[in-house]
């Protein structure tokens, strides 16, 4: 199945972190939400002009406004472009 997001809308899988940076591992009810994600796709500007991010970007993102959905039963955000804050780069 392809999505592809109408609008200034990117399609994101949410990232886990298993356990803290110094190895300790966290049960589900101590974790707190992070707003970072992979790219999965990506919609265009109103223009037709493409967004500047691709699949496989990873961004941190804010904003309260996200619908959130499951494919293949994995959970997937589609979030407003205007709600990515930034691409992580290592």
């Amino acid at each position: 199945m392809k999505i592809q997001p109408l609008g200034e809308r990117v399609l994101l899988k949410p990232k886990k972190e298993e356990k803290t940076a110094g190895g300790i591992y966290l049960p589900d009810s101590a974790k707190e939400e992070k707003k970072q994600g992979i790219v999965v796709a990506v919609g265009m500007f109103k223009d037709g002009k493409e967004l500047p991010l691709k699949a496989g970007d990873e961004v941190l993102y804010g904003g309260y406004s996200s619908e959130e959905f499951e494919i293949h039963g994995e959970k997937h955000l589609m979030v407003e472009f205007k709600d990515v804050i930034a691409k992580v780069t290592l």
